[in-house]
């Protein structure tokens, strides 16, 4: 057999939805810690109306040190949680709360294999609540 591979692109895309801006609700959460040693929450978003509905919109997270503290409050606002003051909050909380959110793809190498990799990613502000829109 003869196969010629001259126009496959090595690239590895994990797009499940192009880029813009889709009504998302979060699908699930996972516990786990950032390099610094501070609690971190990783959550899927699913797009939950239109044509792209049900899919993986994208994986985001939110860092609760010091330095992650300003996005958490942005990320969490979008979701219509009131973040002017104390909030006493648990993963389970996020589970099924829905923002707009912009999804953008993040073009990269792959360090480990060398294979450039498209992967879905949220800006730092890609939140906005429903009622804002």
């Amino acid at each position: 057999m003869e196969v010629d591979f001259s126009g496959v692109d090595d690239v590895q895309s994990y797009l499940s939805v192009p880029e813009g801006r889709y009504r998302c609700r979060v699908g699930e959460v996972r516990e786990g810690w950032t390099r610094d040693g501070h609690p971190r929450w990783t959550f899927r978003l699913e797009v939950s109306e239109g044509e792209f509905a049900g899919r993986t919109a994208a994986w985001d997270g939110l860092g609760w040190g010091e330095k992650g503290l300003k996005r958490a409050k942005h990320v969490l606002a979008g979701f219509g949680f009131d973040v002017s003051g104390r909030i006493d909050i648990e993963p389970a909380d996020l589970v099924g709360q829905e923002a707009w959110v912009q999804v953008t793809a993040e073009d990269r190498l792959d360090p480990t294999s060398g294979v450039r990799q498209i992967r879905p990613r949220v800006p730092y502000l890609g939140y906005e609540a429903l009622e804002a829109a």
